[in-house]
């Protein structure tokens, strides 16, 4: 397995007048990338920047490129073309102090399982 750094941007139909949650098929994204986060598939992931144009990175662990492109083609807003799959590169890590693990164990731990 190997590490991935994906950058997303949005698509021909985001809605600059709507924020982030309040785009189309908002439920099915936040589901779709959730589903992936707990599959232990996305590590990472969040919008970056100032919102304008939209953004989000991921980090993502994965057997390929071919396999993150192929997953991450599956997102609703993907479909939609709300959100593009942009740069997918592999990334090796050098440099850990691990004070993200408390956060990761947080975020893992669904209330409920999916």
């Amino acid at each position: 397995m190997e590490y991935f750094v994906v950058t997303n941007e949005q698509g021909r139909s985001w809605v600059d007048a709507r924020p982030m949650r309040e785009q189309e098929l908002w439920a099915e994204h936040a589901a779709f990338v959730n589903s992936l986060m707990y599959a232990g598939f996305v590590i990472l992931g969040g919008p970056i920047g100032s919102g304008r144009p939209h953004r989000a990175l991921l980090i993502i662990q994965s057997n390929s490129e071919t396999q993150v492109r192929t997953r991450l083609a599956e997102d609703p807003w993907v479909r939609a073309g709300i959100l593009l799959t942009g740069r997918v590169d592999s990334w090796k890590i050098l440099v850990s102090n691990d004070k993200l693990d408390p956060v990761l164990a947080e975020i893992m731990t669904p209330a409920t399982p999916p």
